[in-house]
């Protein structure tokens, strides 16, 4: 079934009549548009994609399955929105009213007359989240370049480089193979390992550091994201147990992953694992999060996410331990999920590296 017509048993489902699409990752995945602006009008009969001038080829060549409308300056692009919801019948169109800004609605009520909108749930990130065959290709390509880059860094990581050195490969390396950055790379070392989102920085990496990697490529639109902590020299006996933790945390949340399953559920087996060994206060995020078109996709891993899981869904698994002074781990994979568990989908080793 095809992205559209997914889309449009999700309106019949809902019992709207017809339903504009203004975020951009949902743009794509809908129409394959992957130009920066543009809006897509959806019903059981219309499929129109409206951008302006400077698209006008592109979204020709890359939305062959919708009507294609573009205008040029003085024009105003709700007119043509107005104009093309008339032209299809459509009085009573729907939104997403977590994307539509509140200056935007005010446009529309303005111009749209005639017209009921109708604020809604956004119908696309959950038809997102699960994946089809070619978006998944897509991903295991990213993820195949993510671990050849990590294997790459082995070779780079010594006493001396920078944090912002060592980013910069990342970044050269996914270029070199026609990749792109699914997100600014993360280094961090020593005790700047103890930051979950640290920015690459001028300190050198010493003896005795931890040095976490969190990167993606971005393929075609579709990313991976892979996080190792590796021990630079000897580590010491407290972070061989830390390290040692947050792997067994990792697997265990990886074997409890299965169609059915709850965020919450598969959060609390990793918690409840680092909890038994007195670490659970120094993981504060969720974790894991969808993984698609956006390096932070539909779906959650987290205490609050009663959402269950499905059988295509692409999700990572990255329990961490952050302790302040001392520095971090965190351990992370892409998973699909499958029929009976998942599949694991960066292969780059897990055990504690020493360098």
């Amino acid at each position: 079934m095809s992205h559209l017509d997914r889309m449009r048993s999700a309106l019949a489902a809902s019992g709207a009549p017809a339903f504009i699409v203004t975020d951009l990752a949902n743009l794509r995945w809908l129409t394959g548009f992957t130009g920066t602006f543009g809006q897509a009008i959806v019903s059981g009969s219309a499929a129109v994609l409206i951008s302006d001038s400077r698209y006008t080829l592109q979204a020709a060549e890359q939305a062959p399955d919708f009507a294609v409308r573009t205008y040029a300056n003085p024009v105003d692009g709700v007119d043509v929105l107005l104009e093309e919801l008339r032209a299809a019948g459509i009085d009573r169109p729907a939104f997403d009213k977590a994307n539509v800004t509140v200056a935007t609605l005010q446009r529309w009520e303005a111009k749209l007359t005639g017209m009921t909108l109708g604020a809604a749930d956004d119908p696309i990130g959950r038809l997102r989240a699960v994946k089809d065959a070619d978006e998944v290709a897509l991903i295991r390509r990213a993820c195949r370049l993510a671990d050849q880059c990590m294997e790459q860094l082995l070779g780079r990581i010594r006493p001396g480089v920078t944090e912002k050195q060592l980013a910069w490969e990342i970044e050269v390396f996914f270029h070199s193979q026609g990749a792109g950055m699914a997100f600014p790379a993360i280094v961090v070392s020593g005790e700047r390992s103890a930051r979950p989102h640290g920015v690459p920085s001028d300190k050198p990496l010493e003896a005795g550091d931890f040095v976490t990697f969190d990167f993606g490529a971005s393929v075609e639109g579709y990313c991976s994201d892979i996080t190792r902590t590796v021990a630079l020299g000897c580590p010491s006996d407290r972070q061989r147990e830390i390290y040692a933790e947050v792997l067994k945390a990792q697997l265990a949340a990886l074997a409890a992953i299965a169609p059915g399953a709850s965020g919450k559920a598969v959060d609390g087996v990793a918690r409840g694992s680092l909890e038994q060994a007195g670490l659970a206060q120094y993981f504060g995020h969720g974790l894991g999060h969808g993984l698609g078109a956006l390096v932070h996709d539909a779906g959650r891993l987290s205490p609050t996410m009663d959402w269950t899981l499905e059988p295509g869904q692409v999700m990572t698994v990255e329990p961490g331990v952050y302790i302040e002074g001392l520095g971090g781990v965190r351990i992370e994979d892409d998973v699909l999920v499958t029929a009976d568990g998942c599949e694991i989908l960066t292969r780059f080793p897990k055990e504690l590296i020493c360098l």
